[in-house]
């Protein structure tokens, strides 16, 4: 592994110490009180952050200092941690730890999909160039997947960071959510979004082939990570999908042995645009036999969960995020889920914070009161993602949390 220089070993345990005291700050604490009653169900003060996953061009690179590969990683992962408390004085929870997880994939399907994107910075959109025209004749082309796990590189990476980091920030092994919510998506990224609709109605026997492909390989997965005992507690501070936290007061701290005690993850935003007849037949029974292997579950991404949560997303007693993103009628959503266990995560309409010019501030407030008569008597969660550029001004994204806070603390009810 690659030496770390002591002129970048500086600068890591710099950051390093700064991680540290921003953990033991008295606003991480008030932070913290705000995720632990959210994990256990008490309507207190609604989470609030802006999260940067789309413009780390902006946030991350341009503070970066280090120099060798291997400090360059280690520095984007410390520099990440804090830009939620340094950048935007959001409510992102901070560690005193370094977390680490197990290097593990499954592919569900043994073949790899190619995708073109734009020679630009930071390009957000790319184009699917299909690897399968048509499922029905070139079925043979999925030959069922592969799951595995990279121990060494794991292993090597906790002592490099134990070593560099353990006296500041100890080294913790953690585990996100599981995740099978990417069924759909691997059969679009091989195909295009046309072909699979197309595929539906044309060979509906292939796409159930697929689909049941998918899904058996998740299973054996799971088998996997259980067999060679490579399950960690999800709970607390622990990474879920979608860049949330896994506070709960229902999965175990410790001596997790099985997936049912673990939170999981699913999604199918590919097929929103179907009706929910045609996601009840093609996407639910797969989605409801990995649900099964989950002690707790989020449920997804960008796509509308209002048509499809009486007849389906409803029927899972486990689950407790539901991803609102601004497709959905949000009034709806909220009369689903007021007064459950299932929290609204809301993901909020991202042009009003990268639209050019100067922030408009009336129309923030206006946006984020609707969101928050929505969402009250929900347990109620805000992560402002798929922004692609606050134009590199910090205080632009730190005025725009503060806005949302204000706003749905007037007028969110619990």
């Amino acid at each position: 592994m690659e030496t770390i220089q002591p002129k970048d070993r500086e600068i890591l345990r710099e950051l390093a110490r700064k991680q540290r005291d921003y953990a033991h700050s008295p606003e991480n604490d008030v932070i913290m009180k705000k995720w632990l009653a959210l994990g256990a169900g008490r309507r207190e003060t609604p989470t609030v952050r802006l999260l940067f996953s789309n413009f780390p061009h902006e946030v991350i690179t341009p503070r970066m200092r280090c120099e060798g590969q291997a400090a360059r990683e280690i520095e984007a992962t410390l520099l990440g941690r804090l830009v939620g408390r340094e950048l935007f004085d959001d409510d992102t929870p901070i560690a005193p730890t370094y977390d680490i997880s197990w290097d593990t994939y499954a592919n569900p399907f043994g073949i790899e999909s190619h995708i073109t994107r734009p020679d630009i910075e930071n390009p957000q959109g790319y184009h699917i160039d299909p690897v399968i025209e048509d499922l029905e004749t070139e079925m043979d082309k999925l030959k069922g997947g592969s799951f595995g796990v990279d121990r060494t590189k794991t292993q090597a990476r906790f002592a490099l960071v134990g070593e560099l980091l353990g006296d500041i920030l100890p080294p913790r092994m953690v585990m996100g959510s599981i995740n099978a919510g990417n069924m759909t998506n691997h059969l679009v990224m091989l195909m295009g979004m046309e072909a699979f609709y197309c595929a539906m109605y044309d060979c509906p026997e292939q796409v159930h082939q697929a689909m049941d492909m998918a899904c058996t390989l998740y299973e054996q997965y799971y088998d996997f990570l259980e067999t060679e005992k490579l399950l960690l507690p999800t709970c607390g501070l622990s990474p879920v999908a979608q860049e949330s936290f896994a506070f709960n007061h229902e999965l175990p701290e410790e001596n997790v042995t099985r997936t049912t005690q673990c939170w999981g993850f699913l999604e199918s935003q590919e097929t929103t645009a179907v009706s929910p007849k045609a996601f009840g037949e093609f996407v639910f029974p797969y989605q409801d036999r990995l649900a099964r292997r989950f002690g707790l579950l989020s449920y997804g991404c960008c796509e509308r969960v209002d048509a499809i949560w009486p007849d389906y997303l409803s029927k899972w007693k486990n689950l407790r995020k539901l991803s609102v993103s601004p497709f959905n009628n949000e009034a709806q959503v909220g009369e689903f889920l007021r007064g459950s266990q299932v929290a609204f995560y809301s993901k909020p309409r991202a042009e009003y914070v990268t639209r050019r010019g100067s922030l408009d501030e009336d129309a923030i407030r206006a946006y984020f009161k609707e969101v928050a008569q929505h969402a009250s008597g929900c347990l109620f969660e805000v992560a402002q993602r798929e922004v692609g550029t606050i134009y590199g001004d910090y205080e632009r994204g730190r005025r725009y949390v503060q806005l949302a806070k204000e706003t749905i603390d007037r007028y969110w009810q619990p």
